[in-house]
Formats: C-alpha cells, sequence, structure tokens
C-alpha cells in the first residue's frame, strides 16, 4: 500500500510537469506561444475576412497589423493612356486601390474603438523608395501610436524592393515621421542582413519581425545585432489546416497570420508602436583600437583647428654654428620650450599667444645677434658680432 501511494505520488508529479502552464518549459526560440502570457498579434490584408468585435474576445491578442500601400503609387491619370485595354486596367487598379484603401481606414477605426494596437505595413516592390515610402505614409496616414513595418518578401531584387533601397526606405520614413519602421522578412534575408551589419547599418538594426513557421528556431535565429525578435510569425496559411493549426484565433479564418511577442500584452502595448534602433554590435572579428601596427615612420601630426609650427628644421640649422654660447642665444630666441613643442611626434600651437617672426629679416636677426653677444662676449667671435651690429 505505501509503495503503490508513492508510485502514484511520483506519477502525478510527472504528470503536473508535463501539463503544467509552459512559461517555464518553453524559451522565447521554442513555441513561445504556449506560454499563455505572451502576447499575440495579428496582420492581414484587404482580401482576408475577419470579425473583430470576435477577435478582442482573446485577451492575449494585443494589436493588428494591416496591409497598407504596395509598392508604387497608382497611376490616375488613366485617361491619359490611349491604348484601350490599358487604360482600362489601368482604372481597374485605381479602384482597387480607392476600395482597399476605405477599407483600411475603416478597420483601423474599429479596431482601435475597440482596444487594439494598430499598425501598418508597406509591401517593398522595385522602384524608387523614396516615393514609395512618401506613398505609403499618403496611404496609411500613420499616427504616433501605430507601428510602421517594411515588408520585404525575400532577398530578390528583381520582384522585390532591394535591400539597399530598403535601408533608405527606412530612413526617409524616420525623417518623415522621427521614428523608423519594423522589417518584416524571412529566415534567410535576415541571416543575410545580419552577417553584413557592417554594410546595412540601419536595415540590421531595425526592429525585426521574423516570418519562420517552425516550433523552434532557435538553431536558425540569424542573431547579429537582433538578440531576440519583436514579433516572430509563426502561423499562416502554410501551416494552418482546417484540422490542425498551431494557434487559431476566434473571428478568424485559417488565411489569418499570427505572431507572437516575447512579451505580455502589458509589457507590448507600453512599446508599442517599436519605433527605436535595437543596439548595435560590432562583429566578433571586427579590429579594435590598439590591435593595428603603428606606423614606424616619425610622422609631423596636429590638430587642425590650430596653424603648426615645425620648428625642428630651423633648431638643426643652429646647430651649425661653431661657437656653442652663440647657438644658445639663437636657439632660445627662435626654438620654443619643451611646453611649447612636443619633440617626438607632434608638434602644436600652444594656447597662449607666441608671437613667431614669418620672415627671417635683418632686423630680427640683429635683435637675436645682440642678444647673443652677452653669452659669446669672451668668445673670439664677439668683436665680429660688435661690428656687425654697430654697422646695422
Amino acid at each position: 500500500m505505501t509503495i503503490r501511494r508513492s508510485t502514484f505520488a511520483f506519477a502525478a508529479i510527472l504528470l503536473g510537469l508535463c501539463f503544467s502552464n509552459g512559461a517555464d518549459a518553453a524559451s522565447e526560440f521554442t513555441t513561445p506561444w504556449s506560454n499563455k502570457a505572451r502576447a499575440i498579434v495579428l496582420d492581414g490584408y484587404e482580401h482576408n475576412s475577419f470579425n473583430l468585435a470576435e477577435i478582442v474576445k482573446d485577451p492575449r491578442i494585443a494589436a493588428f497589423i494591416h496591409k497598407g500601400s504596395d509598392g508604387l503609387p497608382a497611376n490616375y491619370h488613366c485617361k491619359r493612356i490611349t491604348d484601350a485595354m490599358q487604360q482600362e486596367l489601368c482604372m481597374r487598379i485605381w479602384r482597387n486601390y480607392a476600395v482597399s484603401r476605405e477599407l483600411y481606414q475603416t478597420r483601423r477605426t474599429l479596431a482601435k474603438a475597440l482596444g487594439l494596437k494598430w499598425g501598418a505595413y508597406h509591401l517593398g516592390r522595385p522602384g524608387n523608395p523614396i516615393e514609395q515610402a512618401n506613398h505609403f505614409i499618403d496611404y496609411a496616414e500613420p499616427s504616433d501610436d501605430e507601428l510602421i513595418a517594411i515588408d520585404i518578401e525575400d532577398n530578390d531584387p528583381e520582384r522585390f524592393m532591394s535591400l539597399q533601397d530598403a535601408q533608405i526606405f527606412a530612413e526617409h520614413i524616420k525623417l518623415r515621421t522621427g521614428r523608423y519602421p519594423v522589417l518584416y522578412t524571412n529566415g534567410t534575408t535576415a541571416k543575410y542582413i545580419a552577417d553584413r551589419r557592417l554594410e546595412f547599418p540601419t536595415l540590421s538594426r531595425l526592429q525585426l519581425w521574423y516570418a519562420r513557421y517552425e516550433s523552434n528556431i532557435a538553431p536558425h535565429f540569424p542573431k547579429g545585432n537582433w538578440q531576440d525578435y519583436a514579433l516572430w510569425q509563426f502561423t499562416s496559411q502554410s501551416n494552418c489546416t482546417k484540422q490542425r493549426c498551431p494557434y487559431r484565433p476566434a473571428g478568424t479564418n485559417r488565411d489569418i497570420d499570427v505572431n507572437v511577442a516575447d512579451m505580455t500584452v502589458a509589457q507590448l502595448k507600453n512599446a508599442w508602436p517599436l519605433g527605436e534602433l535595437v543596439r548595435a554590435l560590432p562583429p566578433e572579428n571586427l579590429p579594435m583600437p590598439g590591435n593595428r601596427p603603428y606606423p614606424q615612420d616619425d610622422i609631423l601630426m596636429a590638430a587642425a583647428e590650430a596653424p603648426i609650427v615645425d620648428y625642428r628644421a630651423l633648431w638643426g640649422l643652429a646647430q651649425t654654428a661653431t661657437t656653442k654660447h652663440l647657438i644658445t642665444g639663437i636657439s632660445q630666441f627662435f626654438a620654443p620650450t619643451d611646453a611649447d613643442i612636443d619633440m617626438t611626434m607632434t608638434a602644436s600651437v600652444p594656447q597662449q599667444r607666441v608671437i613667431i617672426p614669418e620672415k627671417l629679416q635683418v632686423r630680427t636677426v640683429t635683435q637675436g645677434l645682440k642678444q647673443s653677444i652677452q653669452w659669446a662676449s669672451w668668445s673670439p667671435l664677439a668683436a665680429p658680432i660688435r661690428h656687425c651690429v654697430a654697422s646695422r
């Protein structure tokens, strides 16, 4: 009986560990959606159908990100096109654009009224990135509390915006709105950017909206400047069937995209709209100060804000004289003190003003020789010097 009770107690502990909340077992990279404390964010576009009133019944759903603009703005000068078929196609595109924008505005108003945080993304296409950024702002009209995102579906500049243009797009968004967009992309493109973060200094520091439909992304997460994701899109139509889905929110069909944040609902709403850059981390193989060998040549270096005078050539000229005290007198006149000049590697003008004649004129040389007589009076050269000075 005692053995049986102990066996049952041990089995109960194991079952408790297996069926307990996944907060302790799951990390941010392994099925974090199983942790009921983690916030959920939905994203969709104009062809998704969903019921926002039902969606908000799930207390974990904190926000909705909706597709805004797509590539360059639509051409509304359709009547200028002479070809009838192309004109009809232009008018259809313009009607679809107008309808989708009206739908976007309606859904935004309702979602925010129901207490959800709101965001919009731009699908980047080949073409002028600044014009696309302006188009996105005109389309979405984002307020200060709304997330902005750039969607780079793949590193394929023939089909989508190039990474170089995406960086220009992000910087122009910052210029127009005062904050940076979030970067939505897949694992392959994210790793490409992370591995080249010196080449993409802005793009590699945008908050990452990571798209990968696996239960464990730890072996694949790109790292670089990204030590964590802002959002992880873990569910889409590709891995959500009628029978089985990692997470199916109420009021949605299986074609809705579902994302998880490594934050609680309160934390995510406080951090929204995620418009700040992540901290830059230097690559491990980047040469650091002190590792580079110093140059062997004696190079004269000086600050740019003050004129530089190198007295060493004149000092060497003074050393060619034959009288020791005469050299001393001349050098004291022309050469600075140790406080005025660094005789090793650099030379700079001291802060106190020192008047140095720009040219060696007869008057300045005469004054120097007069001072030198005091030290050279005992020398055989004293008489010729006095005669020279007196004649001047």
